[in-house]
């Protein structure tokens, strides 16, 4: 009821306005605009995922909270008074813990509200921006945001300035991007010339040859130091199993020995 009062209350207001002289009127819809503005679908992207992780962690911290709730009543039976009072002090302590963080996250001055503020509210200044200055440029005595609270009954398209606005939004952004090209061509004027001369460039030619030369030589280098390297390592390997060929030879040697002397100390004792 209150947003019909409102509408009728405007549109008396209006009539008193059009019994004097005509009213330029136009409206826009926001939703529309900023779904078409890239750099609004970007910050919304990353306040969203903001968003996600903080109800993450609020929703697993809920969880672990009802798990202690549970063991608390699954337990209650066989603890003492003062487990129990620990146990639900510490229920309490999370909770209140909980609470903070909801209120950090989300709350009036929250870090959404500081996200938003930051990656938001420049993009909808732009609008405003565009908006403001398109109702000079034509003269517009009202311009209506068509989701807003005042229900707007009827509305002809021809009213509807949202593709103007983007219009606006995109001139302006190709506007300060030139002027930022004409910034940086300024102070690239301002430094010494660079063009070089047929000779400049065959020396430079030639540096980078050489340099192309070094480079290749140090990559020989290093593969053949490489190499040696794993040469050498194959090599103490080889030795290595060598050596215990050799100690592996010797054992069976002496323990054959070994053998052979107890069967004649036996032969011995036998007869």
């Amino acid at each position: 009821m209150k947003k019909y009062f409102l509408l009728v209350v405007l549109l008396f207001t209006l009539t008193n306005f059009w019994s004097q002289r005509n009213q330029l009127i136009a409206f826009i819809d926001m939703e529309y605009i900023l779904e078409n503005v890239p750099e609004y679908l970007q910050a919304q992207n990353t306040l969203d995922a903001k968003v996600a992780k903080w109800r993450k962690k609020l929703d697993d911290q809920a969880r672990h909270i009802e798990v202690l709730k549970t063991d608390l009543a699954n337990e209650k039976a066989i603890l003492t008074k003062d487990l129990i009072e620990e146990k639900e002090e510490e229920i309490t302590l999370k909770q209140q813990e909980l609470r903070r963080l909801e209120s950090l996250y989300f709350g009036p001055k929250g870090d959404m509200f500081l996200v938003r503020k930051q990656l938001v509210k420049p993009i909808q200044d732009q609008v405003y921006n565009a908006i403001q200055s398109i109702a000079a440029r034509k003269k517009y005595d009202f311009v209506f945001e068509k989701s807003s609270d005042l229900i707007m009954l009827y509305s002809n398209k021809k009213y509807d300035i949202s593709n103007l606005v983007l219009s606006t939004i995109d001139r302006t952004r190709l506007a300060n991007k030139k002027q930022e090209e004409r910034k940086k061509k300024t102070e690239a004027s301002k430094l010494p010339n660079k063009d070089l001369t047929v000779k400049q460039k065959e020396i430079i030619a030639k540096k980078e040859e050489a340099n192309s030369k070094k480079e290749d030589a140090l990559a020989k280098k290093k593969a053949d130091k490489e190499a040696k390297k794993k040469a050498i390592e194959e090599k103490r390997k080889a030795l290595l199993k060598q050596r215990e060929e050799k100690r592996k030879l010797l054992r069976e040697k002496k323990e054959a020995l070994r053998k052979k002397k107890e069967a004649e100390k036996k032969k011995k004792e036998d007869n």
